[in-house]
């Protein structure tokens, strides 16, 4: 009966998510569901299991949701995003409108804003764009996706993705775990993707099919209720929010809507490599601190102090392109609430079922797995992303169930903890990308498109992209450990 109540748990949530139903909602319930089912204490579980969990993880990521979304949604209205945007649409024009896309959306994202940030701007470049080109509106979301979830959010060294930050804390490793393997991932999901793209674009051409697309306001999706319950169980801002404070009329000089990216980008380089390592942080390990180390909390704050940093360097350099900066400033700090709580209330969810005594015998099947614990990690990451449609959520309710082992396993097999982080955080950008996961649902809404229209291309792009960069950073990390 134990697993029986853990796969309806998991039912329940999957099914009434996919509808449209709240999270907060749904996963205590999923919870006790199961709780239930294996003969537990309900009460118990939801009060001490699920809420302490949940505020656990709200207490180790809440200040990176609220200031990337804070950031986002600042470089939003001051105009910064749409001239970089505008900028690449010049230096690679129609001719090279693919690539133009995608670049657009991999700077601003590895740069900090949010996701769904560059999707509201983004589109209308990819829409002008494709248009001029005569390539099918269709690959529009493929572009858009492999540009600003794939690579920048799970393998490019340092980037500031919340995915990146999750298996931190567990594993005692910094924002630029395992370099050369997450450059070598990036290469392969951005190559791949451009290939199929191009291929796909080619054949196009060659049937006569032209852009055939009508453009819809995206703003339709931001206002929808169904688009927002599922986007903020996967990604760190609330799409609601893109509509209010004010955006500039006039937009900045590229350099000045870059810089703050840049400053983003080299505040996470100096305190991951250069100032946390120097700092005496011997008192964190007093109760007064939680017992923790430098090494569990260095990475956060790494994040935190370059969004810090990005915030400051913004609001000095384009203040007066911010006309209502109060406004902003409470839309960004409203966008990251939901999204944080939804992403708690998952984790809060795998805390019952890693609670459970029948969850020993799955905890068992995954050790178990061939292929060593690198594979075993990559699969229970992959179907908790999948099943829960939350990069964040899946990537933490594997490691909080299991990221003690696999420390365990890496000490005695000698493995690296940087490894460990790299696979982890590829493979929940993989099959989170599954047809009811919140970032498709919102992205092909932005576009005006359906699933039969777009989805096909984007999973191949950004799915089978991120399981081929996964086996390679498996292969070579099997052989060569982390570098």
């Amino acid at each position: 009966m134990g697993l029986l109540g853990i796969l309806l748990g998991l039912a329940v949530l999957i099914w009434f998510a996919y509808r449209g139903w709240s999270v907060l909602l749904l996963a205590p319930v999923a919870a006790m569901v199961a709780a239930l089912l294996s003969g537990q204490p309900l009460l118990a579980h939801w009060t001490q299991t699920f809420m302490g969990s949940a505020a656990g993880f709200i207490a180790q990521f809440f200040p990176m949701f609220l200031l990337g979304a804070l950031f986002g949604k600042m470089m939003d209205d001051s105009g910064s995003v749409s001239a970089i945007a505008a900028w690449m649409t010049d230096k690679l024009g129609v001719r090279h409108a693919i690539l133009a896309v995608v670049l657009a959306g991999a700077m601003v994202t590895f740069g900090g804003v949010s996701l769904f940030v560059a999707f509201f701007v983004i589109v209308p470049m990819a829409q002008t764009l494709f248009r001029a080109a005569g390539i099918p509106g269709r690959l529009i979301p493929a572009a858009v996706s492999l540009g600003t979830s794939s690579f920048t959010m799970s393998a490019l060294p340092g980037t500031p993705s919340i995915q990146n930050a999750i298996p931190m804390p567990f594993f005692g490793t910094t924002p630029f775990a395992a370099p050369g393997l997450g450059l070598i991932a990036s290469a392969i999901m951005l190559g791949f993707g451009l290939w199929w793209l191009g291929l796909q674009a080619s054949a196009a051409q060659r049937a006569g099919e032209g852009y055939g697309a009508a453009d819809t306001d995206p703003m339709i999706a931001a206002r929808d209720p169904l688009v927002r319950e599922r986007a903020t169980t996967a990604r760190d801002f609330d799409p609601a929010e893109i509509g209010h404070g004010a955006a500039t009329a006039a937009l900045p000089p590229v350099w000045r809507a870059a810089l703050p990216l840049v400053i983003v980008i080299a505040a996470n380089v100096l305190m991951s490599l250069v100032i946390l390592p120097r700092v005496d942080a011997d008192f964190l390990a007093l109760p007064e601190w939680g017992e923790t180390s430098l090494a569990g909390v260095g990475g956060v704050w790494s994040v935190i102090v370059a969004l810090l940093a990005g915030i400051a360097a913004l609001l000095l350099l384009s203040r007066d392109r911010l006309p209502a900066l109060r406004q902003t400033m409470d839309a960004g700090a409203n966008a990251s609430v939901l999204p944080a709580l939804a992403v708690a209330s998952l984790v809060g969810f795998g805390a019952v079922v890693a609670a459970l005594p029948a969850f020993a015998a799955v905890a068992d099947w995954v050790l178990t797995l061939g292929g060593g614990p690198l594979v075993s990690l990559a699969v229970a990451v992959n179907i908790l992303a999948a099943l829960t449609g939350s990069a964040s959520g899946g990537l933490t309710i594997a490691l909080d169930a299991l990221g003690a082992t696999y420390m365990d396993l890496a000490a005695d097999l000698g493995l690296s903890p940087d490894l460990l982080h790299r696979v982890a955080v590829i493979s929940a950008g993989t099959l989170d990308s599954l047809p009811h996961n919140g970032a498709v649902v919102t992205l092909l809404a932005v576009c005006g498109m359906k699933h039969g229209d777009s989805y096909v291309d984007l999973a191949i792009v950004s799915i089978g992209g991120a399981l081929l960069a996964l086996v390679a950073v498996i292969a070579l990390g099997s052989v060569f450990g982390a570098f």
